[in-house]
């Protein structure tokens, strides 16, 4: 028999449903993580091993929590649907971890923007001066469609590499940002029912 009734058993039934469309969510979060970590346009302008590694500092926590939100909706329905003060309450606890991190990887990509940023730009400029460096400047030349002052193509054909790669990097870090913002914001409403169903079945138990 179940332990709750009337309109919790309702909230019970939403919990369920919540924890399927996160694991839905986990599975977008994993696939952007993996796209932008993948990107042909992105791995092409940062795989030399001098490259600046912190843009996929973020990236990184945003597949990493992708799997695990995907692992915590699974185990979610599962508490769900037996009523498991146990699996409800660990639930609970992963929730509150998959929070940090989402949170973590947005605020890193925002308020790290500029430093990235930075940090490839001047990557490129010094690979620019380094004339041994002429297949990294190729590609970012042939990746952002762009040019800079020492190129032979008139500038007024083409955009200066600086802005093409401030507006590359820019667009990348705030789909981090908001991916992460947004799915923080989900998990706080699977907190929140994840705990109205923890409490409806411990006062159950005390009434029986």
């Amino acid at each position: 028999m179940s332990k709750v009734q009337g309109c919790m058993k309702c909230v019970k039934y939403l919990l369920f449903v919540f924890n399927f469309i996160f694991w839905l969510s986990g599975s977008l979060v994993l696939a952007v993580g993996l796209w932008l970590r993948f990107d042909p346009e992105t791995a092409d302008l940062l795989k030399e091993n001098d490259a600046p590694e912190h843009f996929f500092i973020a990236v990184y926590i945003l597949i990493g929590a992708g799997g695990l939100m995907m692992l915590v909706g699974f185990f979610g329905c599962f508490g769900a649907v037996r009523e498991s003060q146990c699996l409800l309450g660990l639930f609970f606890a992963c929730l509150l971890v998959i929070f940090g991190a989402e949170v973590a990887a947005g605020v890193f990509g925002f308020l790290n923007k500029d430093k990235i940023i930075g940090d490839v730009l001047q990557y490129y400029n010094s690979s620019v001066e380094n004339g041994n460096r002429t297949a990294v400047v190729n590609m970012y030349h042939k990746v952002l469609s762009c040019c800079d002052a020492k190129s032979s193509t008139p500038s007024e054909l083409c955009k200066d590499c600086n802005e093409a790669i401030k507006e590359f990097f820019v667009e990348k870090l705030f789909i981090i940002g908001y991916v992460g913002i947004g799915i923080a914001g989900i998990m706080i409403i699977g907190m929140i029912f994840s705990m109205v169903v923890c409490c409806a079945i411990r006062n159950s138990r005390e009434v029986i």
